[in-house]
């Protein structure tokens, strides 16, 4: 069962928490529901779109960090040699940035509609940013 929906370029997807892996970083994501950006092609990480959060500080550890999620598996990187961001894998990636290789928080996972993960992936690189909305599932 999906705990947050999120939309992101007219598509629908539902994922879970990760919250015995990363609580902390969950808990504080929570706070921020619904939370609404712009989804663009990441620069430097392969297949995958992300959301600046600039100068945003949360004081995160590091919990159930990686530099290679799998497509579906979003990361939340609480700021250090490269600015605040969200990761959003669509395909195969290696998080990075102009600094070299990054791990972030893997915090959320995609279960429902990971089989449209490759037409974000289109959308976001075809024809740039997208809006996405996380919120609690309904």
């Amino acid at each position: 069962m999906a705990q947050v929906a999120i939309r992101a370029g007219g598509l629908t997807f539902g994922a879970r928490f990760e919250d015995v892996l990363a609580p902390r970083t969950c808990a504080t994501f929570r706070a921020l529901l619904p939370f609404r950006r712009q989804l663009l092609q990441a620069r430097w990480s392969g297949e995958a779109a992300w959301v600046p959060l600039g100068d945003l500080r949360l004081d995160l550890p590091s919990e159930n960090a990686t530099a290679e999620p799998g497509p579906g598996q979003l990361l939340f990187y609480p700021r250090g040699v490269s600015e605040t961001e969200i990761l959003f894998p669509y395909g195969i990636t290696r998080f990075a940035s102009k600094f070299g290789a990054l791990k972030g928080n893997h915090f959320l996972t995609i279960t429902e509609g990971a089989t449209l993960l490759a037409e974000l992936g289109q959308l976001v690189l075809w024809k740039g940013a997208q809006p996405i909305v996380i919120e609690a599932a309904p």
